[in-house]
């Protein structure tokens, strides 16, 4: 049913293939949208809008991305996962 695309990144202009498999997925969870930037360009783009923090559960260093604030509790990504699983 779906084929690779060869698309064109947006923030970098070279080809990029969108797999016949990642479109399945896009349409699993329901995205309209084809992406707009190849997988380099997502990930460049995703560090830069990471914040760092200090783990409230073991002071080690918590990369979120969302900007912390002093009233909540932010965890490393290991915490956050120990802790949903508890829960």
């Amino acid at each position: 049913m779906y084929e690779d695309k060869t698309l064109i990144c947006k923030d970098c202009n070279q080809e990029f293939v969108f797999t016949a498999g990642e479109q399945e997925f896009y349409a699993e969870k329901g995205f309209v949208n084809e992406p707009q930037r190849c997988k380099a360009c997502r990930q460049a783009k995703k560090n830069n809008t990471m914040f760092e923090a200090v783990c409230d559960d073991c002071g080690g260093v918590a990369k979120v991305p969302f900007k912390p604030r002093e009233d909540k509790p932010v965890y490393c990504s290991a915490c956050f996962e120990k802790r949903k699983n508890e829960a």
